[in-house]
């Protein structure tokens, strides 16, 4: 009997101790409740005792969190829609508000500040056109969100967020295919214009190009026919003053000329008398003479 009771009492006393001692980790923060109520907040980490069957001992994670939201639909400023896939970074900054605010459920943690984030990204997205959502000033309207939700959240729910990142933005399907036609149209409007604009300059080059041939063509006989005349007219001087200075050798040269014209082709026939001037060279000198 004395050791069935020495037994109960051992049992006791190692059911009490283990029950009397918690350890908090290092990315840990934890709570001491007294009937569900606080007693000691933001318990550092280490070994730690209380009492068993009184006070009970709550502890969430310390290290970064990570919220994906669901894709929601946001107009912009012109009213375009636009499918958003966002996600946010949180941590727990004071376990005591954010126990009282959610009980100590992240998952609940999670949903509060998703609908926070839903509501300030379709406040942003809705003072801003979609040049400035999709590339122009999406750093800075995280970083104001981000900003404004430290704002409300740390008082309320006793975290603190980090950051809040747009991963994705589509259109929505609805709008998908009506953007993609509207563009279609959009690039063939431009694409006639070009050949449109084309063609006139073609026409144009073609009527310059005419032109400037016709000039050209205007311009060489012009000079041909001067250079001719200069030609002409220097032959001219050339012959006179041969015949000037020796009127039988420049007759001379001149009958040369014709033979060499009139005898160039076999096919030619000429019925002359040979007693005639034009042979008048080609006889000999008592021919002449007689």
């Amino acid at each position: 009997m004395k050791n069935f009771v020495a037994g109960a009492v051992l049992f006791l006393i190692v059911v009490v101790g283990a029950n009397s001692v918690f350890v908090v980790k290092e990315t840990e923060r934890a709570v001491m409740l007294q009937f569900g109520n606080i007693v000691e907040t933001d318990i550092p980490p280490g070994l730690h005792f209380k009492i068993p069957y009184v006070n009970s001992v709550r502890k969430f994670d310390a290290r970064i969190l990570t919220v994906d939201a669901t894709p929601q639909r946001y107009l912009t400023l012109e009213q375009k829609a636009l499918l958003v896939d966002s996600y946010a970074m949180w941590r727990i900054t004071d376990v005591e508000r954010f126990y009282t605010a959610t009980s100590g459920d992240e998952s609940r943690a999670n949903a509060l500040l998703a609908q926070r984030v839903n509501d300030g990204l379709r406040n942003k997205f809705g003072e801003r056109d979609l040049q400035e959502v999709v590339s122009g000033q999406r750093d800075a309207l995280m970083n104001e969100l981000t900003t404004e939700l430290n704002t409300y959240v740390a008082d309320e729910y006793g975290i603190e967020v980090i950051d809040v990142r747009v991963k994705r933005i589509d259109l929505p399907d609805d709008v998908r295919s009506s953007v993609y036609e509207r563009m279609t149209s959009e690039r063939q409007r431009e694409a006639q214009q070009l050949r449109s604009r084309g063609n006139e300059l073609a026409i144009g080059i073609e009527a310059d190009a005419d032109r400037q041939e016709a000039v050209l063509l205007v311009e060489a006989y012009r000079d041909s026919e001067r250079i001719r005349g200069d030609g002409d007219a220097r032959a001219a001087s050339i012959y006179s003053a041969a015949y000037t200075q020796d009127p039988e050798f420049y007759s001379f040269t001149r009958s040369l000329n014709s033979y060499r014209d009139t005898f160039s082709s076999k096919s030619d026939v000429m019925l002359l008398d040979p007693a005639s001037d034009y042979f008048k060279y080609l006889r000999s000198d008592e021919a002449q003479s007689q």
